[in-house]
């Protein structure tokens, strides 16, 4: 019994030492971190802008293999969202919004971990400087009840270590992407040209769509989003193991009320997958007649009718058309595409 008492006033004894303590730690913290990449502001801000690029060289995102994403229009800018679960029990493990963006100079993210009620206030400035990006992140933590404030202790460490391992990430994916863009500028646009393609693997879905104006390009977009999540998320699939995205239709389709298309994005490799929604589609090698087109995304047929007219004009039958999104289709009214069209006696 005298055991039992002692033992009951050690817990007292301690548990009014830590409440006392806790007296003395704010409900909720601070703090600002600052950092430096070496690429100019018009890089670095669409990683951060865009939640699907932000999640995966952010390392809080990138390092769970645990977790699924989905994300809402409009997938960049203010009112973007993405919220991500737990694959075993489906249970939100949290959401992220961007609250307000000014291009190029700051974000307002509101970032709620798990199933809290109060978010983690998260703003970050851009300052361009001579070719470099200084990067100022200022962070508040959600208000943590009295017995839970020791938590703030840790959280600006934790939150350092990842900001470091994230910038690291990031480093390289612009570093990628800056090499993309070299290539690209060398590139010969509005010219017919010849290129023999090797075999290719695409994991993709099959698509309706009305064909005017605007309803085809948003389409496109949505379809996009899906097949590129599934491959980044539910195949955890990295930016150097999957190839640009690739729409296959009917050449002439652009003429019709509805179009039929596959959208896809080439693996290097057939995997199981478990959505019925997604199937895989082989192109085989074959001669193309290529151009390479930039500009609004309607303005592409005048090229699919030069590809149909020399190859008319050659005695040659034609396959699929195959439009290759050079970048990312974003803006309906500034496209990258290659548009290749099979040729064959």
């Amino acid at each position: 019994m005298r055991w039992l008492k002692f033992g009951l006033l050690l817990i007292i004894f301690f548990f009014t030492v830590y409440a006392v303590s806790m007296s003395f730690v704010e409900e909720n913290k601070k703090f600002t971190i600052e950092k430096e990449i070496n690429y100019p502001v018009e890089k670095v801000f669409p990683q951060f802008n865009n939640l699907q690029n932000f999640s995966m060289w952010n390392s809080f995102f990138s390092q769970n293999n645990q977790w699924t994403f989905e994300y809402f229009t409009p997938y960049e800018g203010q009112g973007s969202a993405m919220t991500f679960h737990d694959k075993k029990n489906k249970k939100s493990a949290g959401d992220l919004y961007i609250r307000y963006a000014n291009p190029n100079k700051t974000l307002r993210y509101r970032f709620y971990e798990g199933m809290q009620s109060n978010p983690y206030l998260i703003d970050v400035k851009f300052v361009a400087d001579k070719g470099k990006t200084r990067i100022v992140w200022y962070i508040q933590t959600p208000k943590q009840p009295f017995l839970k404030r020791s938590l703030n202790l840790l959280t600006e460490d934790f939150i350092a270590d990842q900001i470091d391992l994230s910038m690291k990430n990031l480093y390289n994916t612009l570093g990628n992407k800056v090499d993309k863009d070299r290539k690209r500028e060398s590139l010969k646009f509005d010219s017919l040209m010849v290129e023999n393609q090797g075999i290719q693997l695409l994991l993709g879905i099959n698509v309706n769509s009305k064909n005017d104006k605007n309803a085809l390009f948003k389409n496109i977009v949505i379809n996009h989003n899906k097949v590129l999540n599934y491959v980044k998320m539910d195949l955890a699939k990295k930016s150097d193991e999957y190839g640009e995205p690739i729409l296959i239709t009917d050449a002439d389709n652009f003429k019709d009320k509805e179009v039929s298309y596959f959208y896809s994005i080439p693996l290097p490799k057939r995997i199981g997958i478990s959505d019925n929604n997604f199937s895989f589609r082989t192109l085989n090698a074959s001669k193309n007649y290529v151009i390479y087109y930039r500009g609004n995304y309607a303005g592409r047929t005048k090229a699919i009718q030069q590809l149909l007219l020399q190859a008319k004009k050659d005695t040659l039958r034609t396959g699929e058309l195959q439009q290759t999104f050079l970048e990312e289709p974003r803006d309906e009214a500034n496209t990258m595409i290659k548009l290749s069209l099979p040729v064959f006696r």
